[in-house]
């Protein structure tokens, strides 16, 4: 130990040797000084650790149920009968959370529904499809389809598996009518209250990966569909920013998102067009207008 704690251990009348170190090898430390004496040790104390609980299915075996084995089903013919690769660009939301944090709460109280993230990317990834709607398409035999609506299927997480019910013409809703009709669904959907035909319809698909604190993902594509965009945690992070020719640090808040999709009838270019589009529209951050409250 340093004579500094031998020091601070005679004024604070510690006695060293009922002193269990903290440091390499055990050596005595400041802190452990003053954490013996009960003082506080400049910083505070770390929360005790919540273990993770074990699950009862572990050393168990269990059945598919009838949807686990549908969607693997289907996830292995459209892997097996598309091209798919996944393309990712960052962006930054700093001018979306700033609104969003501005208008939240007139909006939970305007329309009942929280305001997060996904109306937003719902919004943008809408707008572009209108304008490449090679990403909205869906393939028939040896057709190319381009619906005259963005019907999005939205990702949601249930005990029974992941379930994607549909966003009838999500172009022609503003932020409240796409906060609600998400909110509706994904709640219906978690208590088994949807009607089979509002699983069905969807053009394209928009997964919240990041609800759970991933970064982005790689998406799997569901024939008939030939896109899905997936949307990751945003966070917030120190990156170079560029304002009149000088460069800066700033901490902004970040977003990975990743759009998989069919390259048999999507090209790379395609897919950097639309996902430009969307990150353009998200960094403009200009949704006053269409907030719908």
């Amino acid at each position: 130990m340093t004579p500094i704690v031998r020091k601070l251990a005679s004024e604070q009348g510690v006695d060293l040797a009922n002193v269990t170190g903290t440091g390499v090898g055990g050596r005595i430390r400041k802190q452990d000084v003053l954490q013996a004496q009960g003082a506080p040790a400049g910083a505070a104390a770390a929360p005790a650790r919540t273990p993770l609980e074990t699950s009862p299915l572990r050393g168990t075996t269990q059945a598919m149920t009838r949807l686990r084995k549908v969607v693997a089903e289907r996830a292995v013919v459209s892997m097996q009968s598309t091209a798919q690769l996944t393309t990712v660009v960052e962006v930054d939301v700093t001018k979306v959370a700033k609104l969003r944090d501005r208008v939240k709460g007139e909006f939970l109280q305007k329309t009942g529904n929280k305001l997060s993230f996904l109306p937003f990317f719902a919004m943008a990834a809408a707008e572009a499809l209108r304008a490449y709607p090679i990403i909205n398409s869906t393939v028939e035999g040896d057709s190319i389809v381009y619906p005259a609506q963005e019907n999005m299927s939205i990702a949601v997480d249930t005990e029974r598996g992941l379930l994607t019910p549909v966003v009838r013409d999500a172009g022609e809703l503003d932020l409240a009518g796409l906060a609600a009709q998400i909110a509706d669904l994904a709640e219906r959907t978690r208590n088994n209250q949807l009607k089979p035909d509002e699983l069905s319809g969807g053009t394209f698909t928009l997964t919240n990966t990041g609800s759970r604190g991933a970064l982005f993902d790689t998406p799997v594509v569901f024939l008939p569909q030939t896109a899905i965009l997936g949307t990751g945690t945003v966070v917030k992070r120190a990156v170079v920013v560029s304002q009149d020719g000088s460069d800066a640090i700033a901490v902004r808040s970040m977003v990975y998102l990743a759009l998989s999709y069919d390259h048999r009838i999507i090209d790379g270019a395609d897919a950097a067009r639309f996902l430009t589009a969307v990150k353009e529209r998200l960094e403009e951050g200009a949704f006053e207008a269409d907030l719908g409250i």
